[in-house]
């Protein structure tokens, strides 16, 4: 259950509410807010005369829901909005990986140069073997650090665990939370007190209702700066990487109101389809695209076989401009 107290309450009386009837309590566009597991169907009388108004959800899924806000949150990616009615969609790129100042140097000055705002590049990166290339860690964050600073651009970037994450939020403009991570609570709870965009990828493993309940995680925290980003899940296929998920975009679409971006990159895990993907995502009317590219892939020290080259990434953006404009939407 979702309570909005009425406007007289003060935050202090509100969190003393919240205590009592082991409630969420968020202060939301001049609002106290209180969250109850959704098990709760019925106003608790702590609240009865005190409540402006309150919604009853069938399951956890609620601050992200429809039911409770029917527009799309806009969220800010420094100049750029995404979601409301913006109609943009956002075209993140970057290498996978940080890997040297010349790699994440080359990919800062190819974003300018295609009028590109969001630099992204993993710094901690969680690899299914101990054996691969691990990231450069806090030196990688310092690299993105300096091309925000030479080049405007913002920077996007994953937390590992939980054991770096004051890292992460300090030098990012967006957090990342990536697939392996979706239910790292020390991350999500870290991540709800940061007054920054977060980007929450789905887990491989993970049901569309598993996934909104981990953003419901921030939103519950009070960062109501939070997009979704489809990766792909795990089927039974084993010539591509994952299977990306176009049903369930469509859901998250109707039925939550955050923002939603595709990563195709990971999805089919090989560069050839990469164009080819990206714009079934982009007539589906999404937020924002992650595609990542490289200045030489063949030497990628992650993830080689799915990013692109430099020149690949110019040839994507003009492809899809016009499938964007067919459907109202913006590369940008």
């Amino acid at each position: 259950m979702i309570i909005h107290l009425n406007k007289d309450i003060k935050s202090a009386e509100a969190a003393k509410i919240a205590e009592q009837i082991k409630a969420f309590h968020i202060h939301s566009e001049g609002t106290e807010v209180l969250i109850t597991s959704s098990s709760v169907k019925e106003l608790p009388s702590e609240v009865k005369g005190k409540t402006e108004e309150h919604w009853v959800f069938a399951n956890d899924m609620q601050l992200a829901s429809r039911e409770y806000r029917k527009e799309t949150r806009e969220v800010q990616f420094g100049n750029v909005s995404i979601g409301g009615n913006t109609k943009n969609t956002i075209l993140i790129s970057g290498p996978c990986s940080v890997e040297s100042e010349e790699q994440i140097q080359q990919s800062a000055e190819l974003l300018k140069s295609l009028n590109l705002t969001t630099l992204r590049g993993g710094c901690y990166k969680p690899r299914t073997s101990p054996y691969s290339f691990q990231g450069l860690g806090l030196e990688g964050l310092h690299l993105l650090a300096k091309m925000r600073e030479e080049h405007g651009l913002k920077v996007i970037t994953e937390a590992r665990d939980a054991t770096h994450i004051d890292e992460v939020i300090e030098h990012s403009d967006i957090i990342q939370i990536g697939a392996k991570a979706m239910y790292d609570q020390g991350i999500l709870r870290a991540c709800a007190k940061a007054n920054k965009p977060v980007l929450l990828k789905r887990g491989f493993g993970s049901t569309l209702q598993e996934f909104v309940q981990a953003a419901e995680f921030l939103l519950s925290g009070g960062n109501d700066q939070v997009v979704l980003c489809e990766r792909g899940i795990r089927t039974f296929e084993t010539k591509t990487r994952f299977t990306l998920d176009l049903c369930g975009v469509a859901y998250l679409q109707e039925y939550t109101n955050l923002p939603v971006i595709l990563d195709p990159s990971h999805a089919l895990g090989y560069r050839y389809g990469i164009e080819k993907l990206t714009k079934a995502c982009v007539a589906m009317g999404v937020d924002g695209l992650l595609v990542e590219a490289h200045p030489n892939p063949s030497v990628a020290k992650s993830d080689a076989a799915q990013q692109l080259t430099h020149e690949a990434l110019r040839a994507l953006k003009t492809a899809i401009e016009p499938v964007a404009k067919s459907v109202g939407y913006n590369i940008v």
